[in-house]
C-alpha cells in the first residue's frame, strides 16, 4: 500500500499522540546521544524527538515525507504533546550524521523481551525460542553509492531481521549494503537461548559452530547433496509421516571426510518432502542439533521460517518504509529501527499479531476518523475472531 503524495499537514489531521507520552521513560536515554560536539548547548534536536517524530511518520498516514514531518512540528498541538519544538528541514537532514542509529536497536531489544508468547499449547512451547532470519533488500536511489548492487546501475540496502514467530515480533535487526554477507551478519547478531530457523542461503559449517558456541540451537537448510556420516536411522511416526518427514537419520558427522571443516557435533538430518507450485516434488534436508524434538516439530518449525517473509510483506507494503526518508547509511537504519520499534509498540498494547485492517483502524483513530471506542470494539472482535479460529 504505497503512501499518497505529500499534502499540507494541518493540526486537524494529527490526534491521539497523546499515548506516544508512554514512549517516554523508554526513550530518555536518547537525550543525550549525539551531544558531544555541542559545546555551547545550543542544540535545538535531541535524538529522543527526532525518534518521536520518525514514530509519528509511520502511525500518522497524512505524514509522506521529510517535508510533511518538518511541517508537522510546527504544529503547537505536536509540539505539546510530543514536547518538541520547531524543526527545521536542515536539522532533519543533519541529524541523520549526528545520532548514532545503534541506540534505536537497543530499544528495539528491549521492547521485544516485553513481548509475551501470543500463541499457547504443546507446539508453541516445544519451540517457544523459535527466530526466523532472513534479509530483505530495500531499493536505493542511485546517489547512494555506499549501497552499490549487482552492478554499477543498481544500488540496495539490506535489513538483516531476526523474528520471534510465536511473539508475532522483530527481536533484532542490522541495516547494512546489498552487497554482503548474510551468515556473517548472523554470526554477528547470535544471542543465546535461541532456536535460529533459516534457509539454505544460510548453510555455513563455522555459522553453525558459532551458532552452538553461542548458546544457543538451529534448524538450517543445506543442499541435498551433501556428504555425512550416518550413525542411526530413526523411525518415523505417523505424525512425522503427516508432516512431510520421509526421513529422520542422527549423524556422526556432517561434510565430507576429507573435508578439513567438516562438522562433527552430533547433529540430526530431517528429509522432508513438500509439493512445489508446479505440482512437482522436492526434498528439503533440514539441519538441526536438536535431537530431542520430534521430526514433525523439525519438519514444522522450517514452515515457520515463512513469518518473516510475511513480516517484509508488511514493513515494505503497510508501513511503507520501501520510500527511504535519508540517503545515508545512518538515516535508513534509523527509519528501519523506527519502523520496528513501531510494530512492537503495537503488539505490546494490543496482544496481538499487527494486520493491514488493524492499523488502518489506528490510523482512522490518529485522523479523527474513527473514536477511541470504535477503535477498542475493533481490537476486542479481531482477538476474538482470532481465539475462535485457534480452537476451532
Amino acid at each position: 500500500m504505497a503512501r499518497p503524495h505529500s499534502q499540507p499537514v494541518l493540526s486537524a489531521d494529527v490526534r491521539g499522540i497523546k499515548y506516544f507520552k508512554v514512549l517516554r521513560p523508554l526513550l530518555e536515554g536518547l537525550h543525550e546521544v549525539g551531544t558531544a560536539r555541542d559545546k555551547a548547548r545550543n542544540r535545538l534536536v535531541f535524538f529522543d524527538q527526532y525518534t518521536v517524530l520518525l514514530l509519528l511518520y509511520f502511525f500518522s498516514p497524512v505524514i509522506t515525507s521529510l517535508r510533511g514531518l518538518q511541517q508537522a512540528s510546527d504544529l503547537k498541538k505536536v509540539q505539546r504533546r510530543l514536547g518538541i519544538r520547531h524543526v527545521s528541514l536542515g536539522s532533519l537532514s543533519e541529524a541523520t550524521g549526528v545520532f548514532d542509529a545503534a541506540a534505536l536497536r537497543h530499544i528495539v531489544q528491549e521492547l521485544a523481551q516485553r513481548a509475551l508468547p501470543l500463541e499457547q499449547g504443546t507446539t508453541a512451547q516445544a519451540l517457544r525460542d523459535l527466530t526466523a532470519v532472513d534479509g530483505t533488500i530495500l531499493t536505493a536511489v542511485p546517489k547512494m553509492a555506499w549501497a552499490l548492487w549487482q552492478d554499477a546501475t543498481h544500488r540496495g540496502v539490506k535489513m538483516h531481521l531476526h523474528f520471534e514467530v510465536f511473539k508475532a515480533a522483530p527481536c533484532d535487526a542490522l541495516v547494512s549494503p546489498a552487497a554482503c554477507s548474510e551468515p556473517a551478519h548472523l554470526q554477528a547478531m547470535l544471542a543465546p537461548g535461541r532456536l535460529y530457523v533459516m534457509d539454505r542461503g544460510y548453510a555455513s559449517y563455522e555459522l553453525f559452530q558459532a551458532i552452538l558456541k553461542a548458546g544457543s540451537s538451529f534448524i538450517g537448510r543445506v543442499q541435498d547433496n551433501t556428504a555425512f556420516g550416518l550413525k542411526e536411522e530413526r523411525p518415523l511416526t505417523a505424525a512425522d509421516r503427516a508432516a512431510g518427514v520421509i526421513r529422520d537419520v542422527w549423524l556422526c558427522r556432517l561434510g565430507a571426510l576429507a573435508n578439513p571443516n567438516r562438522f562433527s557435533h552430533p547433529l540430526r538430518l530431517v528429509i522432508v518432502q513438500r509439493k512445489k507450485p508446479d505440482q512437482t516434488l522436492e526434498n528439503i534436508w533440514l539441519i538441526t542439533d536438536r535431537l530431542d524434538l520430534p521430526a514433525e516439530l523439525i519438519a514444522l518449525g522450517y514452515h515457520y521460517r515463512w513469518t518473516v517473509e510475511l513480516f517484509f510483506r508488511w514493513f515494505k507494503c503497510i508501513l511503507g518504509c520501501r520510500h527511504l526518508l535519508s540517503h545515508s547509511p545512518s538515516g535508513v537504519a534509523m527509519q528501519c529501527y523506527a519502523a520496528l520499534i513501531a510494530t512492537l509498540l503495537v503488539v505490546l498494547w494490543t496482544g496481538q499479531k499487527p494486520t493491514k485492517r488493524m492499523w488502518e483502524m489506528i490510523q482512522y483513530y490518529l485522523t479523527g476518523w474513527a473514536t477511541w471506542e470504535e477503535l477498542q470494539t475493533h481490537l476486542q472482535k479481531s482477538a476474538a475472531r482470532k481465539k475462535t479460529t485457534a480452537t476451532a
